[in-house]
């Protein structure tokens, strides 16, 4: 009965992370223990016609029982953003930082898939940054993509920055 609690409290803790703008479009199985990677397209809700592909690697049952760490998967990800439609760009976070588009809980609690949207105004770039964000020992892994705005009809609905 204990676990059947624990098992529903997490179940709801991992559905509240996952956010309703990302959508599973492939899954590939690397391995007979059930470890998979999944594609997740994500689109970025204050840039209309941008649309990211987001990878990572999903553990099976039986990798998790063999090496132990039984809730929560690996930092790596990958994330590869295209032009997908008209650019419209709404309001966004201009500073150095960005924003986050994205985030998913990757364990039980401690750690996020989190992807940020920064602006290059120099050369006119938006760019996305994939990686995880733990409570401690924060990870290196990352990936980067960029989306290229010079030349293109884009549609800032605030005007584009100076």
């Amino acid at each position: 009965m204990r676990n059947s609690g624990f098992c529903a409290i997490a179940g709801v803790i991992v559905l509240a992370a996952i956010p309703a703008s990302a959508q599973q479009v492939g899954e590939v199985g690397v391995d007979w223990l059930g470890n998979d990677i999944v594609i997740e397209a994500v689109r970025d809700p204050k840039v209309e016609g941008v649309t990211c592909h987001v990878s990572y690697f999903d553990r099976g049952v039986v990798d998790r029982l063999q090496k132990g760490n039984w809730f929560e998967n690996p930092s790596d990800s990958s994330i590869s953003c295209r032009q997908t439609g008209p650019i419209k760009i709404g309001d966004i976070d201009l500073s150095e930082d960005g924003e986050e588009i994205f985030n998913q809980g990757i364990s039980l609690i401690w750690k996020q898939q989190v992807v940020n949207r920064i602006y290059d105004k120099t050369n006119d770039t938006l760019m996305y940054l994939a990686h995880s964000r733990q409570v401690q020992d924060g990870s290196a892994k990352m990936s980067l993509t960029t989306v290229p705005l010079y030349g293109q009809e884009v549609v800032w609905t605030s005007g584009k920055p100076e």
